[in-house]
């Protein structure tokens, strides 16, 4: 593919999103359900698509939110649900209609108090933490973003109890529900309205921050890199993870310096990808210039991807690291650092990622396990 010849330059005013319109068809917009393209498709780690396209509009979602309540329903899901957006702009209207239906069907939702942003990894952490040593009651949670990609976009993905993407068959029966009710969405699913949603006694403000900052020194040596001397930075990319940082080093003591804390619906500080599209892949160098450009400021600086299941690193030597590159060398130190681990403990990775991690789980004669794109990892006990 050839590289765009912005790519890698400050996002100009025509190529971003008109948030207005884009919000204005979210509601106003009706897909069509005998369109392929406009029906609800889970892919690699939930739905996506655009409301200019009728592929991410208020039925989409009232539809997926009835088709999630009768999942848990039938699978005798009774605890409470842990909701949480990004920051593109179709998020929170995405997050107020699923609130709606949630509230209609007696769910239990937990959402970030101040309606506030959630990473992806924090959703995991808040299911597994509630549903550790329970045998029922067991809670799940949904993740409304549509990842890295452009500001057009949306996405609502359903993580079950064990706190990752639900598996293809899970996904398949809610798409297949929420198919069925596509066309009569807003006719025929109960819901309440969004401020008597807000105030109903099955949907709780909760604190997602505070919980998922304290449990972070019980996985990573945080005082080893308090007392390191590195210099830090992180650039959020006007993501989920902008609210994060700064707990994080009150916390632990880190010195850490946000080098762009701004949140914008078109994303308008970005620098342009290799197809001139703006999309906050911290995997790409040409979404990276402008902490790439930064380089020798600090000794180590990272970026996050809009719901923080991705990062990327730069340094002062290297610039942008190769992910595949520094996967391989986290997986060989871990396993030569936790102790604790069991014997039996396997390496998981998915199908794309690279076949050094396939070496290395030679080398340390660990299982290797492959899953599908899209897979998350969390921490348990």
């Amino acid at each position: 593919m050839a590289i765009h010849p912005l790519a890698g330059k400050p996002a100009p005013r025509e190529v971003l999103a008109n948030i207005p319109r884009l919000v204005s068809a979210y509601y106003t917009h009706r897909p069509d359900p005998s369109d392929a393209a406009q029906k609800v498709v889970f892919g690699t780690s939930g739905h996506r698509g655009s409301s200019l396209k009728n592929s991410f509009n208020e039925d989409h979602i009232l539809a997926i939110s009835q088709a999630i309540c009768e999942y848990r329903a039938a699978n005798a899901i009774t605890g409470p649900l842990f909701m949480g957006m990004d920051t593109h702009a179709l998020s929170e209207p995405a997050l107020a209609s699923a609130l709606e239906v949630f509230a209609a069907s007696g769910v239990t939702v937990m959402i970030q108090d101040g309606l506030g942003t959630t990473p992806t990894p924090v959703i995991s952490h808040a299911i597994l933490t509630y549903n550790r040593g329970r045998q029922n009651g067991l809670a799940d949670g949904v993740v409304i973003t549509p990842s890295h990609n452009p500001p057009e976009d949306g996405g609502f993905k359903y993580n079950p109890p064990h706190g990752g993407p639900a598996e293809a068959e899970i996904t398949r029966q809610i798409a297949e529900r929420a198919n069925a009710l596509l066309g009569k969405a807003r006719e025929s699913i109960k819901r309440l309205p969004f401020e008597k949603a807000l105030k109903a006694s099955t949907t709780h403000l909760y604190d997602y921050i505070r919980p998922y900052v304290d449990d972070l020194g019980q996985v990573v040596d945080m005082a080893a890199i308090a007392t390191s001397g590195l210099k830090l930075a992180v650039d959020p990319m006007g993501g989920a993870a902008v609210d994060y940082w700064a707990p994080i080093s009150e916390r632990y003591g880190i010195p850490i310096t946000v080098v762009n804390p701004i949140v914008d619906p078109t994303f308008g500080f970005m620098t342009l990808d290799k197809d001139g599209k703006i999309r906050m892949d911290c995997s790409s160098p040409h979404a990276m210039q402008r902490l790439i450009g930064l380089k020798d400021q600090f000794d180590v600086a990272f970026g996050n991807d809009t719901d923080v299941d991705r990062h990327g690193i730069v340094t002062r030597s290297s610039g942008l690291l190769n992910p595949n590159h520094f996967l391989a060398v986290a997986i060989w130190y871990l396993f030569q650092n936790r102790p604790d681990w069991p014997p039996t403990a396997a390496i998981g990775k998915t199908l794309v990622s690279t076949s050094m991690i396939d070496r290395v789980a030679v080398h340390l004669g660990k299982p290797l396990s492959e899953v599908p794109v899209g897979f998350k990892c969390s921490w348990r006990d």
